[in-house]
This record gives structure tokens, sequence and C-alpha cells, in this order.
């Protein structure tokens, strides 16, 4: 069902303030001086952890504690305020109680701080009297062009820089990956997976409630990042979309950017008004939204982080054709389930690469795509299938499946793969269907020679087909929209539409207004 939202609209046409640049967004993330604003020693406080992260995992700037109740924090020299601070900051992270937030945004504007993470909540998720402190640390921002990230979020991580501006307990990899979450638990959930899948990050990012600093702003900065490959985000709602759009459309052509949209269906849209402060909105606009943009929007945050590592290691398949060889037949046809159910095909192999196949595989064996060339394989007849599968002109991707069992160590079998890898445009990707210390030591192998490995052969399939569908929405950006003529509104009838559902106390229009407004158009 179709709704067009009045306030708080997924794409809403409301006047957006200029956009300050990614300037001060760098003293952020790659700071010399930070001050940690509530700093403390109280056991399991959010300022004693934050700064605990700052001065002990080897960030390499200077590290001030502001704190106008203690002569020292953590053995370091405490402030009383911002404005006692001899040099400089570039970073002020701020967990104080937020009726104390206003004042201290303004003496970081006076100071000349660049940025500011705000990790205290009590805002406009909680009352009108929290949506007040909010417009005035708007107006402070304005006024000093102050970056602000937060409030309600967790912090910032830099894994390469050792930069932990967080009050998390985690540590993430260093790695090409920016994660940017508007969930904060998610985020550290996302580490905890992330740790166990070996998967590393240039940066994690908690947006809080996106106060100033938004999904936009950050597409923007991340999409000029060197040390990120790819740009993966947990989205609940977008407030400014054009600007969205447009940062996500400059970059998604250099950079795979991938999310998890969530609010899908009514009831969840409705726990993230309760949850941050904004509409999800309509799920259909947005699909329709990320795909011209040429964002890949997967379903899982496994699949998010599969999905991005692959697009950050392995060409685009050109199609949807999937080649799969396989040495035990039951996960080659779970593959295949989950392939169709995707909407992809398994490759029908040309003529001449059957009769080479033939001519290297006993009778037994499936000729047929999956080729299964049963457990008994040695480490020459995965060599020779893969040789010859890999010059199908019918195939834009392979998938190799392989359990422990049989002439064939996982280890051997990743350098095979190595190898031949080097030689083909083609994704190549792999699931070692093994927990064990070789296996693991085979994953590392590819891993580290760009070829994305799987826990199981669905995810892997998945994967395949978000990549497939990353290359049609790169079709789409570059596809030119033709012009529509432009017919005059009537202006007052539309109002009319709007004022009788804000008297009537309805947020979202019924289908029959909703028709009606998009005619006007």
């Amino acid at each position: 069902m179709f709704y067009t939202f009045i306030q708080k609209s997924c794409f809403s046409e409301k006047r957006e303030q200029p956009n300050l640049g990614i300037e001060n967004l760098d003293r952020i993330f790659n700071p010399k001086r930070i001050a940690v604003i509530g700093a403390s020693e109280r056991k399991g406080s959010i300022g004693a952890k934050i700064f605990r992260n700052l001065i002990r995992v080897g960030y390499e700037g200077e590290v001030f504690p502001v704190n106008p109740f203690r002569q020292t924090v953590q053995g370091i020299p405490a402030y009383p305020s911002i404005s006692k601070i001899p040099l400089k900051v570039d970073l002020a992270v701020i967990a104080t109680p937020a009726h104390t937030i206003p004042q201290i945004v303004e003496e970081c504007g006076k100071a000349g701080v660049s940025g500011i993470i705000i990790v205290s909540a009590g805002f406009k998720e909680t009352t009108e009297d929290g949506a007040a402190l909010e417009r005035q640390i708007l107006e402070h921002q304005k006024k000093y062009g102050v970056r602000i990230i937060g409030p309600n979020s967790f912090g910032v991580m830099r894994p390469k820089k050792n930069l932990y501006a967080t009050f998390a307990d985690k540590r993430a990899n260093p790695g090409k990956i920016a994660f940017i979450s508007q969930s904060a638990a998610l985020c550290a959930s996302a580490l905890d997976w992330a740790e166990a899948a070996q998967v590393g990050f240039s940066a994690v990012v908690s947006t809080g409630s996106m106060l100033d600093v938004d999904f936009g702003d950050f597409i923007d900065y991340f999409g000029t990042d060197p040390q990120t490959r790819s740009i993966v985000l947990y989205v609940e709602s977008i407030k400014k979309g054009r600007k969205f759009m447009s940062a996500a459309r400059g970059f998604a052509r250099a950079k795979p950017i991938m999310l998890v949209k969530a609010g899908r269906f009514q009831e969840s849209i409705e726990a993230t008004l309760s949850h941050s402060g904004s509409l999800g909105g309509e799920d259909a606009v947005y699909d329709a939204a990320f795909r011209r943009a040429g964002i890949v929007r997967v379903e899982a945050i496994s699949d998010l982080f599969n999905c991005a590592e692959a697009l950050a290691m392995q060409p685009n398949p050109a199609g949807p054709n999937l080649t799969v060889i396989t040495n035990a037949g039951g996960p080659a046809i779970m593959a295949t389930d989950r392939l169709i159910a995707r909407g992809g095909k398994l490759s029908q192999l040309s003529n001449e690469t059957i009769q080479a196949l033939k001519s290297v595989l006993p009778s037994y064996c499936s000729i047929a795509n999956p080729i299964d060339i049963y457990e008994e394989a040695t480490p020459t007849r995965f060599r020779n299938v893969m040789e010859i599968c890999l010059k199908d002109p019918n195939s834009n991707g392979f998938l190799i499946i392989y359990t422990p069992q049989g002439a064939t160590g996982p280890i051997a079998l990743a350098k095979i793969i190595v190898d031949l890898a080097k030689h083909i445009k083609k994704p190549i990707l792999t699931s070692f269907m093994s927990e064990d210390n070789r296996c693991r030591k085979a994953c590392r192998i590819l891993q580290g020679n760009g070829i994305a490995s799987f826990k199981t052969p669905e995810e892997a399939v998945s994967a395949f087909m978000y990549m497939y569908n990353y290359t049609q929405n790169l079709e789409l950006l570059y596809q030119t929209p033709e012009e529509l003529p432009v017919e005059q509104v009537n202006p007052t009838f539309l109002k009319g539409i709007l004022r009788r559902a804000f008297c009537e106390g309805r947020k979202i229009l019924s289908l029959p207004e909703s028709m009606r407004f998009l005619e006007g158009y």
C-alpha cells in the first residue's frame, strides 16, 4: 500500500541547512588532540570508559580530561573546562547530562573545536524539553561551524589509528570497510560478528540521532577516504533525502555502498519512531530510491558484511549465471536452491567446456552444473576442473565448495584457487565447510589474496547475487531519465489535503489522498 508522509518523511522537501563540508569531519576521524568532557574515574561510568579507551589502546595524539571536580583523571591532569586547555583541541567527546550540553557546545565553539561527539541521551527521543535542548545545540553549531555527531552516539573507531573515541568494550580489526550505524547496540553486536568472521574496518561510526552530521555527510567523507573501499550502513530513517541521494550517487560508482534498512513493516516503523524520534517511511519508496542511487540493500547484518567484503575483493559479475564446483553433492544442492530463490541461474556450460570436463573426470562424476567431482578428488582433479570452468564464456562467477574429505587438504586447495584466480576477471567465491584449524588457515590464505570465503554455500550465493544487484544498480546510475512535462499544480487544493489530515491528527495520507497528491505533479 502506498502512503505519502506529511511530517518527517523519508525524503522530505524541507529546506536543509548548507553542507559545512568535510574539513571538520576529518578532525573528528583524524584528530591530533582530543578532550573528553565528563572524563571520570568512577568505575563503569561512560566518561571513564571513553577516557580509558583513548589513553590505553595506543592512540598517538594528545588526550585531555575535562572535569571541574577533579585535579587528575586516571593519572592525567584535568582541566575545569575546554577553554582552560592551553592547546587547540580538534575533537571533544561529551559525556555529561543532557541539560549541560548546550553550554558546553557553545564553549567548544568559542575555543575553536572542530568536531564534537555527544554520547549523552535525553533529547528529543524522550521529551519536548529534550527537543528544546537540541534546538539550543543547533543554534551554537550553526554559529561556530563545529560538526556534531550524536546525540545518543556510542562514538567512533578508527582501528588503524588506534582511535577509540567510544565507551564500547570491543575493539575492531583494521580493514577497508566503513560501518555506519544508526543503532549503537547494533555496532557492538556487529563487532562481535566481524571478529568471528575476520572482517576488518576502516571506521566504525555510531551516528546517534544525527542532529548535525548525517548519512549524507558520512558517505561524502568515507567516499574520499583512502582507507575505505566499501561503505556499509544500518539505517532506520533518513531525514535529508536529497543530500543522501546526492552523496550516494556521487560515490557508488567508485565504492560499493550497502545497507540494511530497518522498518519494513508498519509495526517496525512505529518502533523506529520511539527509538530514534524519526519516522521510518514507506519501505517501497526507500527500495526504489536505493536502487536508483546505486546502493545494494541486503536483508541481514551477516549479508551486509559478507557482501561488503566480496565487493571489496572481487570484480563485479556481469550477469546472474553461477558455476558451482564441489566435492560434495548436498551442499551444492543447497547452493542451487538459494541461487534460484534469489533470482540467479546456474551457468549453461558451453559444449567446449563439457567436452573438456569429460576428458579429465571419471565417468561417474557429474558434468552438469553443479559439477560434483566427488569426495576422493585429488588436488590435480580440482585444478583441472577449475582451469576448464574458469574459461567458460557462459559463466559470470564461480563458487568452489569444499568439505574436508578425500585426498585434497584445504590448504593445498586454497593455494590452487589463489594461483588460478590471478588469471581471471570474474568473481570467485569459496565455502570451506569446516571450522578445524586447517580450514581456518586456508580461509585466511584466500582472504589474504582477495578471495572471499564463506562458512556456508548459501551465504556465498547470497553475496554473489548482491554483487550482481550492484552491477544492475550501477547500470541505473548511468541511465539518463527522460524529461517529464511540467504542468501547473494547484497548490490550494494540495494544501487543503494536508490541512485536513493535520486537523484529524494524522501523520500519513490515505491512499486516495496520496493518489490525488501525485496526480497534481
